[in-house]
């Protein structure tokens, strides 16, 4: 039991930093998506740039995961790989 925990505690104190860094990627691919043109309405871009702007400051807030999850719905419509 006690060998599951620390297992549990260090699968958790690891994957923070690496949650971090992906965002700003996620970031970047969408303004690279945004910039090379889009066949998006005007309404799906404003969707798209505010799910991008709610992810760059839930990751500077520390809050990854949920920075990761609006990154991911805008690269969704996007049609970009993530």
């Amino acid at each position: 039991m006690k060998r599951m925990l620390i297992a549990a505690a260090l699968l958790a104190a690891t994957s923070g930093p690496a949650l971090a860094g992906h965002c700003p990627r996620d970031v970047a691919a969408i303004d690279e998506a945004l910039s090379a043109g889009t066949s998006l309405t005007a309404e799906q871009i404003a969707q798209v740039t505010e799910w991008r702007n709610q992810g760059a400051q839930s990751h500077e807030g520390g809050s990854h995961g949920d920075a990761l999850n609006v990154l991911h719905q805008a690269m969704e419509m996007l049609d970009v790989e993530h």
